[in-house]
């Protein structure tokens, strides 16, 4: 019996079932995803059907969802930004004090999931993580707005606080210590991460939940293309 097929729990609506959706790409009422689609490797792939979603004017498009797990084996999920992709991998950047750094410090393997719900698309990335160097990270966190610079500082990502005035009192003594127009040293528990990645599934919604998943699987230097059951 399909989970779908079970009896809504008492009190609890029961979902109903998504409406058909735009003819568009990725709806349920479009050709689909097929192999001969696919371009080269996954990076192309990835650029095309996020530039899609900008297109479509989704809202930052760039989200994803990053999950890591612990040290004793409890998964942990957040939404992060993607800020560069390439051959390389799939960068963001982050505290290197928070939550989501410890698990990748003791565990790098880590899943990125991009839900693009109004196309009726999903792309999930697996791969190890690794934190890039200081020199590598300073330009991005330099690009940020002020206030998001000295956000970075003012937050001991993960940590437990008192109340918001400790984190407001704390981010007013820093604006005086850097006003506008001064430079804001990166601190040095910032910076960013890069995936690898050597599993990417792209996954395209179809009529009657019969999905189109299409993954693309390392294989020493090449990419294996698989079609997986929905």
């Amino acid at each position: 019996m399909d989970a779908e097929d079970h009896l809504p729990v008492t009190g609890q609506p029961a979902w109903p079932e998504a409406p058909g959706g735009p003819e568009g790409p990725g709806g349920p009422g479009s050709p689909g995803l097929d192999e001969a689609m696919l371009a080269s490797d996954p990076v192309a792939q990835f650029s095309g059907w996020l530039a899609e979603a900008a297109a479509a004017g989704l809202p930052e498009p760039n989200a994803m969802v990053l999950s890591t797990v612990t040290d004793s084996g409890r998964p942990r999920a957040r939404s992060v930004l993607l800020k560069s992709h390439g051959q390389d991998g799939f960068t963001f950047y982050t505290n290197r004090t928070s939550e989501k750094a410890q698990d990748l410090s003791g565990n790098p393997w880590a899943c990125l999931l991009f839900p693009w719900y109004a196309l009726h698309r999903q792309v999930i990335i697996q791969g190890a993580v690794s934190p890039l160097s200081e020199h590598d990270s300073e330009p991005y966190f330099h690009s940020r707005a002020h206030g998001s610079q000295l956000g970075a500082w003012a937050s001991r990502q993960s940590s437990v606080i008192g109340s918001r005035a400790v984190l407001d009192d704390r981010y007013a003594r820093l604006e005086q210590r850097w006003p506008p127009g001064t430079i804001v040293p990166m601190p040095s528990f910032w910076g960013g991460y890069r995936l690898r990645h050597d599993i990417v599934e792209f996954w395209q919604g179809r009529a009657n939940r019969l999905h189109d998943r299409l993954r693309y699987r390392r294989q020493g230097t090449h990419w294996v293309v698989e079609r997986l059951a929905p």
